[in-house]
């Protein structure tokens, strides 16, 4: 038997998206414990569908929270925490945090777990997601060994709970909890055989494509990427849609926030820790494509 698992979502304004999630995760070989879903103000139909499948379901709950004004990761951020505070003292041994607007197969959850048991310092899993784009869906451009997109990562409980859940910051809160596991002493790691559909493009919602790209890189800065690999990394969205363009639109984000000083929104040593890690994986690339034939 695997360990047992709760899950969390934030969710606002979601009634295009959310009935599919719901069914996904209702017809797993394994449901979780708990699955609270925190209603950010929503003002269309998701309170409405998520209370008819709770009534079904009594793992699943609603809980209405007092509405953000502005849909951001950071208000994620804090939906999710709070929600965590509500259910910690629940059994369970792994965390799930959820968008609702992704699909994936029944077992699903049953291996992602039976991959993290057999990992014990594996903090951070989860599959890979595939965005949808102009009816298809493309593989999110990621490191399998270094992130997990956050619409789907799963956290053991301690690692959740070391790390003290998500900063609650502007936007990154995912890779800021990835970079608090690995400071910890855990890894992150995704599967490329556990895929997962992502409904929207991540990021997109209320913004347009180039806004997305351009929030990347102020993101980026503010997280205190070091600039030989932001560059690099920007460089390497050119080969994802739109071509080129998204990747400039980054490297305007990150040098835009140079010039106007933004602060950072990180501690110190996060940044140094950050900084120095990057630095690592590039040597560490540099020095396999020199051995190469």
């Amino acid at each position: 038997m695997i360990g047992s698992y709760i899950l969390i979502s934030a969710a606002r304004n979601e009634e295009i998206y959310i009935e599919r999630t719901i069914l996904s995760v209702i017809d797993q070989t394994r449901v979780p414990n708990q699955w609270l879903i925190m209603s950010d103000g929503s003002i269309d139909r998701t309170d409405e569908i998520i209370q008819r499948y709770a009534d079904q379901h009594s793992f699943m709950k609603l809980v209405r929270i007092q509405p953000n004004k502005k849909r951001n990761f950071g208000s994620k951020a804090g939906a999710v925490n709070a929600g965590y505070e509500l259910i910690r003292h629940l059994e369970h041994d792994f965390v799930g945090i959820l968008d609702v607007d992704v699909t994936f197969p029944p077992d699903y959850y049953e291996k992602v777990i039976t991959r993290m048991e057999a990992q014990p310092d594996l903090g951070i899993a989860g599959g890979i997601l595939y965005d949808s784009w102009h009816g298809k869906f493309i593989r999110q451009i990621t490191d399998i060994h270094w992130s997990v997109s956050g619409p789907i990562q799963m956290f053991t409980r301690q690692c959740w709970r070391q790390i003290g859940g998500y900063m609650s910051i502007r936007g990154g809160i995912d890779a800021a909890a990835e970079v608090m596991a690995r400071m910890h002493g855990w890894k992150v790691r995704a599967f490329p055989e556990l895929s997962v559909r992502h409904h929207r493009k991540t990021g997109s919602e209320n913004r347009g494509v180039f806004r997305v790209f351009l929030q990347r890189g102020i993101e980026d800065y503010e997280m205190g990427y070091h600039p030989l690999f932001f560059f690099l990394r920007a460089l390497r969205r050119f080969s994802e849609k739109p071509w080129i363009l998204g990747g400039v639109t980054m490297l305007v984000g990150y040098f835009w926030s140079i010039t106007k000083k933004n602060n950072r929104k990180v501690p110190e040593d996060f940044v140094r820790y950050l900084r120095s890690e990057q630095m690592g994986r590039l040597l560490h690339y540099w020095k396999r494509t020199r051995k190469a034939p």
